[in-house]
């Protein structure tokens, strides 16, 4: 049984920096697409990869053989996909224990919520290979969709800030139903305007969320929660607290937690 819970290391700034060299756009519209796709982080509290499971892909790669098993797993139209988070892992475990490639491969996986089937553009050898480089790391999360966004050819309409476009080959053609493409817009321009998640903060907030410190609230800003739950965890650990609550000792803390 593959594993898919592990170090769940957050973002590095050379990770996004490079991204977005390598798909000449600027981080902002990366920023943008990880803050839809995810709110912005690739892990669960628990470290596991944030999924989402599609029946409707389940379905799709079984012809349908599972439909009368489990409706909640495999059904020929997308949805009933319940609460996200943890309820998501039940889901694809119902459905690996029907056909588990076909299961790893209907979820969508970490940052970029890239489909287990689509592994190879991502970069991988194999499914279960991209599943353990995305359990260990947001850095190979976010590789995996610059390897995807480039091998779908969607370079030009990110660098462009082309989001019609680029909802629709990322998202699907039903992307306007979500207002994906506006979301996209409203996002990148927050960013512009705010500037970029702190990459030291952020990372904060997701070791916290690891620790049960802070409960969501990933955003790379360090808010009144995110201050109190440094505070705490300084407390904890004994470490002397700074104004703005993140320090360096702090942060090498949490890595080590």
């Amino acid at each position: 049984m593959i594993s898919f819970a592990g170090p769940g290391t957050p973002l590095s700034q050379a990770a996004i920096t490079g991204a977005a060299a390598h798909l000449g756009t600027a981080p902002e519209a990366i920023w943008a697409v990880l803050e839809v796709e995810t709110t912005g982080c690739g892990f669960l509290p628990d470290r596991r990869p944030k999924i989402l499971f599609e029946r409707h892909v389940f379905h799709r790669l079984t012809n349908g053989r599972f439909d009368s098993d489990d409706p909640n797993v495999s059904a020929a139209a997308p949805g009933g996909y319940g609460a996200g988070g943890a309820n998501q892992y039940v889901r694809l475990q119902a459905a690996m224990l029907l056909d588990e490639e076909a299961a790893l491969c209907s979820a969508s996986w970490g940052l970029g919520q890239i489909m287990g089937g689509n592994f190879a553009r991502a970069g991988y050898a194999s499914t279960d290979a991209m599943i353990a480089a995305f359990v260990a790391s947001e850095d190979n999360q976010i590789a995996g969709m610059m390897n995807f966004v480039a091998a779908t050819g969607l370079t030009s309409s990110l660098a462009n800030r082309d989001w019609a476009t680029f909802a629709r080959l990322y998202n699907g053609p039903n992307y306007a139903k979500n207002n994906y493409d506006q979301r996209l817009a409203s996002e990148y321009q927050w960013c512009v305007t705010h500037g970029a998640p702190s990459i030291e903060v952020r990372a904060a907030q997701i070791y916290l969320n690891y620790l049960g410190f802070l409960s969501g609230g990933v955003d790379g800003v360090a808010g009144p929660q995110t201050q109190q739950a440094l505070a705490a965890f300084q407390r904890k650990q004994g470490i002397a607290p700074a104004n703005g609550g993140l320090t360096p000792a702090t942060l090498a803390a949490l890595e080590q937690a």
